[in-house]
């Protein structure tokens, strides 16, 4: 998973995995559990879900949507979104059925079971409010019901019963004949309504995990396909105001996966993959949850409809490059908390810096590996992450915060994973290439780690740095236990030392919302407020147009700024690039303040990594290893 932007709590750029555990306990018969979605029959937002799991031989079962989908590591709680479940015996009538909580339901009379329906309200509609009971699942793991699109991630409709994850699924989905359809799960057939106003379309999923796995798009879309060497890629984009296309962004996901694909050389075997880019409008019951959920051959991408058309770009080569990269890890190199995952109680491994964060350090090394962005730009972008990864809690040890990210006080610091979690992949790298003389690296390490476990193989949670520090150099086991299982902070200018590196005051580029990695804002929970905070005047763009510390920001390009939409408005001003005309209502004192203006580049005083004039033979050899190969 990639969160891209959350902040204030609301934090700055924000991403997800999975298997499933075999059960001996066959209670039904071995066909394949037979679901149904009507998009056809949807009413008040809801889609009709029937459930027909086969005969059971026990009095009673378990039905359960997910409390927590892989990657997210958070509570989603999707039976929340269930109304009006009921089953239903061989003769038609209602048996009946028990709400253990928000997700399980207890069928007495299993062996007389014919089927159980229910109707499923979607997630996007909640998050404006703070959602069923004020939590809600992550915009891109979530589910969208609308005539003209349908956001199915299916672990939002279709759940499993205790001991039938690993039973077969058949499952059909019914949805008007105009609507276009897109889905990396195995397509078994199609057949047409006899007034011809709908198709029915049968997949087909070995287990409840391809289930999950799969997410599918419905509807309006604008669709292009591609070819990545050996993979298809299909490119699936819902923009509510055409806004943009397909078109506009496949050259743009070509060049990245192309690179992707070189970086990684044989890594990756996927016949096809999916990107399904949902554009959020910004109305008030809109996503706001912006970022991506990775599977083994898709991703489901949320964006603001509002971004520009480079701006869009970047942040989905960023966020898409991530969630490919995940095919690494966890997909292939994964713990047994990842591989036998419990959809209701689970338990994390401690080794989300892995999961996570070398990921993440992939998805921006292989950019300036690959000439996708300059040797500035990416001492630019590690830079930032330290220091957002100093804002957070630097002594807590990485490990035992992946292993509690649902409790406190380690979940507030789950976003870490995308800062210091990448930063001790950039560290690994550096020093797997020094002791290597440039011949090893991060990457060849996950090749290493793939090639022993592979997908099916989970490692043991407790040896795996013993194991790593076996298959390297002792100071890569030490920098792991030091850093990662430790709590002492990381000096990475001994890093960028070893590679020739130091560190300048310059004016560098900035954005609207950050001075090099410095929020500029000032939320007031109190008043409910967001204002300017003195940081701003070190920003050129809003000091040139006078904006002052304290100044309250009522409005961003006729869009109230709450603490509600906030992650909204202010993940979309993330994304601005110089051209774009902005409308900013102030309030200052009392009065009211307009900036009315074209965007002109921002800068601030900021630390610039640069060359040393003199590094040694050995510091330039290795620098070049790392960032060329």
């Amino acid at each position: 998973m990639k969160r891209v932007f959350a902040i204030f709590g609301l934090s700055t750029l924000l991403v997800a995995c999975g298997t499933s555990k075999t059960t001996s306990d066959a209670l039904a018969t071995s066909t394949a559990i037979e679901t149904a979605l009507d998009l056809t029959k949807v009413t008040n937002d809801k889609v009709p879900v029937t459930i027909n799991p086969g005969r059971f031989t026990v009095e009673t079962v378990t039905y359960r949507l997910p409390r927590v989908v892989q990657g997210t590591y958070s509570v989603s709680d999707f039976g929340k979104y269930v109304d009006d479940f009921k089953a239903f015996d061989y003769k038609g009538n209602e048996i009946p059925t028990t709400k253990l909580d928000d997700n399980s339901w207890t069928i007495t009379n299993a062996t007389t079971l014919d089927k159980i329906s229910y109707n499923v309200n979607d997630t996007f509609d909640t998050e404006s409010s703070g959602g069923i009971g004020g939590d809600n699942p992550f915009s891109p793991a979530g589910t969208n019901i609308e005539p003209t699109n349908y956001v199915l991630n299916l672990h939002g409709f279709i759940g499993y019963f205790d001991s039938l994850k690993n039973a077969q699924y058949k499952l059909d989905v019914t949805a008007p004949v105009s609507f276009k359809r897109s889905s990396a799960i195995q397509e078994v057939g199609a057949t047409t309504s006899k007034d011809g106003a709908s198709t029915t379309t049968s997949y087909f999923a070995p287990r409840y995990f391809d289930i999950t796995d799969n997410p599918m798009f419905y509807g309006n879309l604008d669709v292009e396909e591609f070819q990545v060497g050996d993979i298809k890629v299909v490119l699936s984009v819902y923009s509510p105001n055409k806004v943009h296309t397909a078109a506009s962004l496949k050259e743009t996901m070509y060049k990245m996966m192309q690179a992707q694909k070189e970086y990684l050389g044989d890594v990756n075997s996927t016949p096809r993959y999916d990107i399904f880019l949902y554009l959020s409008e910004g109305k008030e019951d809109s996503p706001k949850g912006f970022g991506a959920l990775e599977h083994h051959t898709s991703t489901v991408v949320v964006m603001p409809e509002s971004s520009p058309a480079d701006g869009l770009a970047k942040s989905m080569t960023d966020v898409v490059a991530h969630e490919f990269f995940h095919i690494v890890t966890p997909l292939s190199v994964h713990s047994d908390d990842v591989h036998y995952f419990d959809y209701d109680q689970p338990t994390f491994s401690k080794h989300l810096w892995m999961y996570e964060g070398v990921t993440e350090y992939f998805a921006q090394h292989f950019q300036v590996y690959e000439g996708l962005m300059t040797e500035d730009e990416f001492y630019t972008t590690m830079l930032g992450k330290i220091k957002t990864a100093a804002n957070m809690n630097d002594t807590m040890s990485f490990t035992k915060m992946s292993e509690n990210v649902l409790e406190e006080p380690y979940a507030p610091q789950y976003y870490n994973v995308y800062m210091k979690g990448a930063l001790i992949g950039m560290c690994i790298d550096i020093l797997m290439r020094e002791e290597s003389n440039g011949n090893r690296s991060m990457l060849t390490l996950m090749k290493e780690l793939s090639a022993k476990y592979g997908k099916n193989k989970p490692f043991n949670d407790d040896t795996i740095i013993d194991e790593i520090t076996a298959m390297t150099y002792p100071s890569i086991g030490t920098f792991l236990k030091t850093h990662v299982e430790g709590t002492t902070p990381i000096d990475y200018n001994m890093f960028f030392e070893k590679a020739g590196l130091a560190f300048e005051k310059s004016k560098v580029k900035t954005n609207y919302i950050q001075n090099d990695g410095e929020f500029i804002f000032a939320p007031n929970r109190e008043t409910q407020t967001i204002a300017f905070s003195p940081a701003v005047a070190n920003n050129s763009f809003w000091n040139d147009n006078g904006v002052k510390a304290g100044d309250i920001v009522k409005s961003v390009d006729g869009v109230a700024l709450t603490m509600a939409s906030a992650q909204q408005i202010i993940g979309g001003m993330y994304m601005w690039q110089p051209g774009k005309e902005i409308n900013v209502v102030l309030e200052r004192d009392g009065k009211e303040v307009v900036i009315n203006t074209a965007l002109t580049e921002s800068f601030t005083i900021g630390k610039k990594l640069k060359p040393k004039a003199d590094a040694t033979e050995a510091q330039n050899a290795l620098r070049k290893a790392w960032l060329k190969g």
